[in-house]
């Protein structure tokens, strides 16, 4: 049976950090309100001239030099991103430019926040079909270029970044025991496209617009799905959230976080948190975490991971691996 393992990871941070108190230099906010409600004290902004197409080039090259591969040795980039540098072409077609890949396929996926797991199982999927043989998975992100810097309910809670996996082929038993991505669920819900989107776009406006939230009643939608989502895709390898060494959430706000960990019944020392430093990175939220943790020794081989997210849409989905 083929299963796709992850064999590295990495990610990349824009230089420029704005704190809590900086922005309450520009907008009726402060620190404190800013912590008490999301969880957040620092964001990274990317540079003028620096798109989404660099910050995911960066986190790719870094997961490549871990797995001691070239681009030549990669079938298929799969790029989740809700802020491509242009409409078209696929900001992952840069992306493989960028690297010097000159062979098989690169294309994007936009489901928002959810966008890297949705990107980790059509990577999967084309490997478990025989499509690639290895694939690089890429969440990037340059929202600071969507938010309305006058509003204070939004714009202190997004960032820029970028995160990468490398998967490859290998066999496996078909168990839980295996090493690799176990088990995946996707779902989405458009009647609630009103909580969570942005005002524009080429087809309605012609301009790119600004994000809106209604931050309530997503808190609401977020807390219930996340949580039933994880057991969803558990059940699937017949394990529950008792059996997990690392949750890995979506990096949106703690308060989410820690409510999800409390509905799962997870002490808080399993839970991967950067909210705090990265604010929310949108698509690259989930492999800047995963990063951060196998970076600094946390995350180690055979552990059980699982990685879940909930985005604009709605969608939401999580993503069971054995690392």
């Amino acid at each position: 049976m083929i299963r796709s393992t992850i064999e590295s990871s990495g990610s990349y941070l824009p230089e420029r950090i704005v704190t809590n108190d900086e922005l309450a230099l520009k907008i009726d906010t402060s620190d404190e309100w800013i912590v008490q409600r999301s969880g957040i004290r620092q964001r990274h902004v990317a540079a003028d001239g620096e798109f989404t197409s660099h910050l995911a080039t960066r986190a790719a090259d870094r997961a490549l030099a871990r797995a001691g591969m070239a681009a030549a040795d990669i079938d298929l980039i799969v790029l989740a991103t809700a802020t491509p540098d242009q409409t078209f072409p696929a900001t992952a077609t840069k992306v493989q430019a960028n690297l010097g890949m000159t062979r098989g396929a690169a294309f994007d996926v936009q489901a928002v926040c959810s966008g890297f797991v949705y990107a980790l199982s059509v990577a999967d999927s084309m490997i478990k079909c025989g499509m690639a043989g290895t694939a690089l998975v890429i969440g990037a992100e340059t929202f600071s270029r969507i938010l309305d810097w006058n509003d204070r309910g939004t714009c202190v809670l997004f960032g820029d970044g970028a995160g990468a996996v490398v998967l490859k082929a290998a066999q496996g038993n078909g168990t839980s025991a295996d090493r690799g991505i176990l088990a995946h669920t996707l779902h989405s819900d458009g009647r609630h496209h009103d909580l969570l989107y942005v005002d524009g776009g080429p087809s309605t406006t012609g301009t790119a617009g600004f994000l809106r939230m209604q931050g309530r009643e997503v808190f609401k939608h977020a807390v219930a799905n996340l949580a039933s989502v994880v057991a969803e895709t558990m059940g699937q390898a017949g394990l529950g959230p008792e059996n997990l060494d690392w949750l890995i959430p979506h990096q949106a706000n703690q308060r989410i976080i820690d409510a999800t960990g409390r509905k799962l019944g997870l002490s808080a020392d399993k839970v991967v948190g950067t909210v705090d430093r990265h604010a929310n990175t949108s698509a690259a939220s989930l492999p800047l975490a995963l990063d951060a943790a196998v970076s600094d020794g946390r995350i180690r081989r055979d552990q059980l991971l699982l990685l879940e997210a909930m985005g604009g849409g709605l969608t939401w989905g999580a993503s069971l691996v054995r690392w």
